[in-house]
């Protein structure tokens, strides 16, 4: 991207949308407030640039030690995070995302706070693609922290397949990813129509 992802704005810049101020780590931030307890930010490198922005928002900021084994490791950070302060759900992203709608996080923890005992983890979908936030129970973060280091996210929730309930909804920000300039401005011109 050339940039850090979580600090593109968001809406995305000049598009004429009269919002200015968030960013995408803010907006995320933001949109759990009303469904967490806390917020914990998963840093590596960048985690002086992503301090002002986390604490600003009252969310916890956490550092990965050994960023350079990748995002996965960044995830058993912020996993491990969450059950040293007690807590034994999450609901997780990433920072190369838009905010999905308000409307997506309330259903998806509506299907969370029911799900039956052997559900560990609640995914959204879109047209058949698996995305972001997804929410997880205890049983799902203790298969992420057992796992090995090499292994990956992906990987994980196809082996726990039949302890998930996907949910398709209508929010194609679910799938979303934004990795370079062009996707942004993508996203940009996608998300606001001239």
């Amino acid at each position: 991207m050339g940039s850090d992802k979580a600090l593109l704005s968001w809406p995305p810049a000049n598009t004429g949308s009269g919002l200015s101020g968030q960013t995408f780590l803010s907006a995320a931030i933001q949109s759990f407030d009303p469904y967490s307890e806390m917020v914990i930010v998963v840093a590596g490198l960048n985690a002086a640039n992503l301090a002002p922005v986390a604490y600003a928002h009252g969310a916890v900021l956490v550092t990965n030690p050994a960023p350079e084994r990748g995002q996965f490791s960044s995830l058993q950070v912020g996993l491990q995070e969450v059950l040293n302060r007690g807590r034994d759900a999450a609901i997780l992203t990433l920072v190369d995302r838009p905010p999905v709608q308000p409307s997506t996080i309330e259903s998806l923890y509506h299907q969370f706070a029911t799900r039956p005992h052997e559900i560990w983890a609640v995914i959204p979908e879109y047209r058949g693609g698996h995305g972001h936030p997804v929410l997880l129970g205890r049983e799902m973060m203790e298969a992420f922290l057992k796992a090995r280091p090499t292994a990956n996210a992906r990987e994980l929730e196809h082996l726990n397949e039949q302890h998930i309930k996907y949910i398709a909804l209508e929010d194609p920000m679910v799938i979303l990813n934004v990795d370079t300039p062009e996707d942004y401005a993508a996203l940009a011109s996608s998300f606001y129509p001239r």
